[in-house]
């Protein structure tokens, strides 16, 4: 086949040019590696970032700080692309991709003397370090104080026979030299016999939404795979505008500006530099994490982390089509949600006694061995079960006090419910895996057909019985967020004839989470198996979304009357359902930002208890009781104990009410 990419071939000192496929799998795991713990770093420097002007930072600097935050998690992304890329070469040559990693601080030697990689908060510093591994070939950007190798060495020459790590001064010629061995390999002994791994175990757009995750069929698909990791990310030849080097670059600017303006300025906190969470026996260079409530965010973390990684490794263990598949990945990137939060939060909590001047972060720790389990039920229960160990310690960490640990407990709990709802334990054994003879994928196994539910309509409310909770449903404050039928596709069946609900199809754990995802209270729910049915939240929160309405959270009373503990209110003037949203803004075109401005926003003292609304007659809606209004994204816009809120759509201090609904003439 035509391998006519942009990827040259030129010549390096410690080449792969004759390379043998046990060799190149070898590089391949450097590569893996290599990817994997960049995307930790960037990830690690995003959670020390302080949110908001609650965390010192004046509004423009919180602006910016927030746009940083999502440019260096937007690249970890990147690279969490670059590995699947990685990963699905290796399986096209035949090998199991690599899962695992060295812990932070690496070895020296482990890899060349000029790549250094380590655990370290946001700073001048350390942006400059991510510029210094993302330069262009020709680049003279320097280092970033205190990255300076230990000392310099060369890792030797290549071996012929034995697997060894080559040298390179940029990431983007250690690709160069994988695309000669690559190129190498296909000339000796073809592109059949090079890639002849099963396609069917690497990963695609079908579980995955990444760029990377293109099927590696032959050298031109390989070479595309590494020709779009060098340009986009480590080591382009040339300066390209979206580059990770050219969003560093902007990043250092910006932070250039701010320094000037404000000498004090000091985006992050002051998180620890390669922190473990046992007593190294070297102690120099790292961080011992000896605070309690911070040794059990960082042990959720990891732990989290840790079986992200199995989850992955176990989905390239599955050939496709089986849903074991994209059930693992859908699993792997919750995990990765729910462990953002608690990334954040160990930044923010005190490492110990031993390290007074600094506080903790989230330590990334590697397994002893991330090799993939065997396909089949033992796997899908030991994740049943890790996952429910999650949620068990997530709750029991008291997420109440603390709102990123309630971010990460609702994950938690979803994810351990999905896993049992959608794992089958009942098949002992799966014919299409690594290493099984080739046979063909089993046909999906039919549901249980659906038991005849008793369903009844009053006052708007449509309510149907099922055996372990009773589903009701109020279609005039629908605003079809759509969390139900993508959360639940089998209890929430849009656009159908007939009966659309249908509560036994799910287990009842994730069903009830579904339901309070529902931002409008259009979904509710009373359980029949003793548990209990919803309450209110820890924290009384009013989002402001984009465009669009107030998404009210807490123990609701409408003039008086309780409406339970979701709701979505107008705040563009033209609902017909007023005060309900009733999507009327699209109509209208209504444009509103969802990221208002911070302001005054002390802690309150008590954050929930009951939060009462009542409109005013031709006027804004006004809010008694404990309230933090939020943007779209979560950031805290102001905490108080009263607001009136705009809901004739035209305030120039959105979403505050200055008066403007008089000189519209607004009615309600």
């Amino acid at each position: 086949m035509d391998d006519n990419v942009t990827m040259p071939a030129v010549p390096h000192p410690h080449a792969l040019g004759d390379a043998s496929r046990e060799i190149l799998i070898h590089a391949l795991y450097e590569a893996a590696e290599l990817e994997h713990n960049l995307m930790c770093t960037y990830l690690y420097a995003a959670f020390s970032l302080k949110s908001g002007v609650e965390e010192g930072l004046s509004a423009v600097e919180a602006e910016l700080v927030s746009r940083w935050r999502r440019e260096i998690i937007a690249v970890a992304v990147d690279e969490m692309s670059h590995l699947a890329a990685v990963w699905n070469i290796t399986s096209a040559l035949g090998g199991t991709p690599r899962f695992g990693r060295a812990n932070f601080p690496l070895d020296t030697g482990y890899l060349p003397a000029s790549v250094i990689v380590k655990l370290a908060p946001f700073n001048a510093a350390v942006l400059q370090h991510f510029i210094h591994l993302e330069r262009p070939a020709d680049s003279t950007e320097p280092d970033g104080a205190g990255f300076e190798p230990e000392r310099k060495f060369v890792r030797g020459t290549a071996s012929r026979l034995t697997p060894m790590g080559i040298d390179y001064e940029t990431v983007g010629e250690f690709y160069l030299a994988l695309a000669e061995g690559l190129r190498s390999l296909v000339a000796r002994i073809g592109e059949p016999a090079a890639f002849c791994g099963d396609r069917t175990l690497q990963l695609s757009d079908n579980e995955i939404n990444v760029p990377g995750a293109v099927p590696v069929v032959c050298l031109k698909t390989a070479l595309a795979a590494f020709d779009s990791i060098v340009t986009q990310g480590e080591g382009a030849r040339e300066h390209l505008a979206g580059s990770h080097f050219e969003r560093f670059r902007v990043i250092r600017t910006q932070f250039e500006q701010l320094n000037s303006a404000n000498p004090a300025f000091s985006p992050a906190h002051p998180a620890a530099t390669n922190p473990v969470l046992r007593k190294p026996p070297r102690p120099q260079g790292r961080v011992w994490i000896e605070h309690a409530p911070s040794f059990a965010t960082v042990d959720l973390a990891n732990a989290a982390y840790a079986l992200m990684l199995r989850l992955l490794a176990y989905a390239y263990s599955v050939q496709a089509p089986h849903p074991d598949k994209a059930l693992a990945v859908e699993l792997a990137i919750g995990l990765m949600r729910a462990v953002s939060p608690l990334g954040e939060r160990a930044a923010r909590l005190p490492a110990g006694p031993s390290n007074p001047d600094c506080n903790a972060g989230m330590s990334f720790t590697a397994l002893r061995d991330s090799a993939p389990f065997p396909a089949g039920a033992a796997a899908r229960r030991f994740f049943i079960e890790r996952l429910d160990e999650l949620a068990v310690a997530a709750r029991d960490m008291r997420p109440a006090d603390d709102a990123r640990i309630a971010r990460s407990t609702r994950e938690f709990s979803a994810l351990s419910a999905r896993a049992k709802q959608d794992f089958d334990l009942s098949a002992p054994s799966l014919p299409g895996v690594a290493g099984a003879a080739a046979a063909p994928v089993a046909p999906a196994v039919d549901k249980p057909a659906r038991a005849p539910e008793l369903s009844s309509v009053k006052d708007g409310v449509e309510t149907v019985e099922g055996r372990a909770l009773t589903l009701m449903f109020e279609g005039r404050l629908c605003i079809h967020s759509r969390f139900c039928v993508t959360g639940a596709p089998t209890v929430f069946l849009a656009n159908v004839k007939g009966p659309w609900l249908h509560p036994d199809t799910l287990d009842v754990e994730r069903l009830a989470a579904v339901a309070q995802e529902c931002p409008s209270g259009a979904i509710r729910y009373r359980r029949k198996d003793g548990r209990p049915d919803e309450t209110a939240p820890p924290v009384n929160l009013a989002a402001v979304r984009e465009a669009g309405p107030y998404a009210l959270h807490g123990d609701l009373r409408l003039d008086g009357a309780s409406i339970g503990y979701r709701a979505t209110l107008c705040r563009c003037g033209a609902s017909k359902n007023k005060p309900y949203c009733d999507s009327s803004h699209h109509e209208i075109g209504f444009t509103a930002s969802g990221e208002p401005a911070t302001g005054k926003a002390d802690m309150l003292p008590v954050r929930d208890g009951e939060l009462r609304v009542d409109p005013q007659v031709d006027g804004p809606l006004k809010v008694r009781g404990n309230l933090e209004i939020i943007s779209g994204t979560g950031r805290v816009v102001a905490r108080t104990t009263t607001a009136y809120l705009c809901r004739c759509g035209g305030s120039a201090t959105k979403p505050f009410c200055d008066g403007t609904h008089a000189k519209i003439g607004f009615r309600s």
